[in-house]
């Protein structure tokens, strides 16, 4: 049984992002820097940033994308919401804490900026600071890179780290009748998605189980359960019900990437991939009536205004 894709739309709102390439002797270092990179980056509620990967590139990945080294390789995604005052200092930071500590720090990799833009950030020059003295520029594969020694060796970097507007906010929610339906849709949804260019889910696994919502009833926080949603409130007098009958479990994917198209690419992968799955009950979608952002990705595709 197929299940019911609600007509409805999910909210996206302005990023600023960065992109950069990792790559490793081979896949399993290639992880190891990634997973590192985007630790603790679901969230810009509480997280620095948001952070994931897009996709495997180069030799076992997507080769059509050829690596500057020749060596496997992944790209990664640093968001920053737009609305904020500090968006380009704090995206900064974030990606020089997070190349620095952990791209540099894994045995084997390299780095490489992704985005050739007017506006960037002299990251190479500070990440190579750690190098002490003993750094220095050098071109190879025909970039402009730092070289930093190293014990393992060396660590490579390109000099400019581009910045660029993006998206954050795509999302999909999935009802299932129980938690083992609802899962197990939404994992097929992130397969799905990863082989999409540009689109990065950042919860994880990809999937987030404990779904938010826009504001609290504590000052201290901007964000909290929606708990129209949760099960276990559903018979709660004071809570307003929204699952429809037989759904016990709700697990969400949330989508930034580069532009509009290619969110709304890994939303359609997403539902077809999983809308069939067993205990499935409905697809759905989570937003604010425009007061979060204008970018709205239809879940029903002819819905999709063509500009």
């Amino acid at each position: 049984m197929t299940a019911i894709i609600d007509d409805t739309y999910a909210e996206a709102f302005k990023s600023l992002y960065v992109e950069f390439l990792i790559t490793a002797r081979d896949r399993k270092w290639v992880d190891h820097a990634v997973n590192a990179a985007t630790g603790n980056g679901s969230s810009s509620i509480l997280c620095d940033c948001e952070a994931g990967m897009d996709r495997y590139v180069g030799p076992g990945g997507d080769e059509s994308f050829v690596t500057p080294d020749g060596r496997p390789g992944a790209i990664v995604q640093l968001h920053i919401p737009r609305f904020r005052k500090d968006r380009n200092e704090a995206l900064e930071r974030s990606a020089l804490v997070r190349i620095s500590q952990n791209v540099m720090t894994c045995p084997t990799a390299s780095c490489f900026n992704l985005i050739d833009s007017e506006e960037y950030f002299h990251m190479g020059r500070k990440v190579a600071y750690f190098g002490n003295g003993y750094q220095k520029r050098i071109e190879r594969y025909g970039r402009k890179m730092w070289w930093i020694p190293i014990l393992g060796g060396e660590f490579v970097l390109d000099r400019r780290l581009g910045r660029a507007d993006g998206l954050m906010g795509g999302n999909l929610w999935f009802f299932g009748k129980d938690t083992d339906s609802a899962l197990a849709a939404a994992e097929k949804g992130c397969e799905a998605i990863l082989p999409v260019d540009g689109v990065i889910t950042t919860f994880p696994g990809g999937i987030a189980g404990s779904g938010s919502k826009a504001g609290s009833d504590y000052d201290f926080t901007i964000a909290s359960t929606y708990e129209k949603f949760c099960p276990l409130l559903q018979d709660d007098p004071t809570v307003e019900h929204g699952l429809p009958e037989g759904v016990n479990s709700v697990m969400e994917i949330i989508m930034n990437g580069r532009d509009m198209d290619c969110i709304i690419k890994a939303t359609q992968a997403a539902i077809n991939a999983s809308k069939d799955t067993e205990g499935l009950m409905m697809i759905s979608a989570g937003n604010y009536n425009g007061r979060l952002g204008k970018s709205f990705i239809y879940l029903h595709p002819d819905k999709q205004p063509s500009d």
